[in-house]
C-alpha cells in the first residue's frame, strides 16, 4: 500500500484538480506493481500523523505531496529508512523528490506580465510560507522583479490558502491599493478562480484593466472567463514518477535515489495581453 499524502484539509485537498492528476500518475505506476494507493489528509499539527498511518493502514511507503519547510516527524521516519518520496522539496533534507522548477516557472509568468509593459505586479501565493512549494514560487516573482530593476512592494504580495475564498480575499485586499496593481501574478490556477470573482465583482475588466495569470495549468483553466493564462506542470508525469520511484524504493531496488526536476511551460490565454 501507498499512502499519497496531503497536509492540508479535506476542502482545500477536494478543490485542487492539480492533485487528481497527480494522483492518476501514482495510481498508474502502483498498479504496475499490483500496489494500491490510499490517499489521506493529516494534519500538520498532529506529532504522530504518519507513523499513525503507517501502523493503522499498513502502507509500506509514503508520498508527500506539498511539504512543509520543517518536518521533524517525516525527518525521523526517513532516518529510520522508511520510504519516502516528497511531491516537492523540503530544504537541509536528503529524501528524495519528484518536483517542478517552480522558481523558473514563476519567474517566468512574470517576465511574461513585465514584457507586457506592466511595473505594479501583484502576487497572490498559492500557500501560506511555510509550505516550501509557496516560498519557491514567490522566489520567482522576485528575481523577476529585481531583475526587470522594479522596487520590490511588499504591499503586493498576499497570502493565498489553496481555495478560490482565499484568493477572492486577497485580490480585494490588493484592489484597496492606492493604485491598485495593472496585473497578478497568482500561483495557484484554484486560486486565481477568487481573484478573477473579485476583479470582475469591482467592475475591472480582464485584461484591459488588470491582467491576471495563473500556476498550474489545471484542466478548468482554458474554461475560466476569460480563459486562464497560466505555467503548465506536468502533474501526471509527477505522479508516475513519484510512484515508481517509491515502489523501487520498497522493494530495496534502489535505495539511494536522487531528486528529479521537471520542466514548466508558459501557457497563454486571454487573461493576459500580447507582448508590448
Amino acid at each position: 500500500m501507498i499512502g499519497l499524502v496531503r497536509l492540508q484539509s479535506i476542502e482545500q485537498v477536494f478543490n485542487d484538480a492539480f492533485l487528481l492528476q497527480v494522483f492518476v500518475g501514482i495510481e498508474q505506476a502502483a498498479s504496475k506493481w499490483g500496489f494500491h494507493v490510499l490517499l489521506k489528509h493529516l494534519d500538520h499539527e498532529k506529532t504522530d500523523g504518519y507513523s499513525q498511518l503507517i501502523t493503522e493502514n499498513h502502507v509500506d511507503g509514503i508520498i508527500l505531496s506539498g511539504p512543509l519547510q520543517n518536518d521533524p516527524e517525516l525527518i525521523q521516519l526517513h532516518k529510520e529508512g522508511v520510504p519516502i518520496i516528497l511531491l516537492g522539496q523540503m530544504a537541509n533534507t536528503n529524501i528524495p523528490f519528484v518536483d517542478v522548477n517552480a522558481e523558473f516557472g514563476s519567474k517566468m509568468a512574470v517576465d511574461h506580465l513585465i514584457s507586457c509593459g506592466h511595473k505594479r505586479i501583484a502576487m497572490i501565493t498559492n500557500a501560506k510560507m511555510e509550505y516550501s512549494s509557496a516560498q519557491q514560487r514567490k522566489s520567482g516573482y522576485l528575481k523577476a522583479i529585481k531583475n526587470a530593476k522594479i522596487k520590490v512592494d511588499e504591499s503586493l504580495i498576499k497570502e493565498g490558502d489553496f481555495t478560490p475564498a482565499s484568493g477572492y480575499e486577497a485580490m480585494k485586499d490588493l484592489l484597496s491599493l492606492p493604485p491598485y496593481p495593472t496585473a497578478v501574478f497568482v500561483a495557484s490556477d484554484v486560486v486565481a478562480i477568487g481573484a478573477i470573482q473579485a476583479i470582475k465583482q469591482a467592475g475591472l475588466r480582464i485584461p484591459q484593466d488588470i491582467e491576471i495569470i495563473g500556476f498550474d495549468d489545471v484542466p478548468m483553466a482554458e474554461f475560466y472567463d476569460p480563459p486562464l493564462s497560466t505555467v503548465r506542470l506536468p502533474a501526471f508525469d509527477l505522479g508516475r514518477l513519484a510512484g515508481d520511484q517509491l515502489i523501487k524504493m520498497i522493494l530495496g531496488n534502489d535505495t539511494d535515489l536522487p531528486g528529479v526536476l521537471l520542466e514548466t511551460e508558459l501557457i497563454l490565454r486571454e487573461s493576459t495581453s500580447t507582448r508590448n
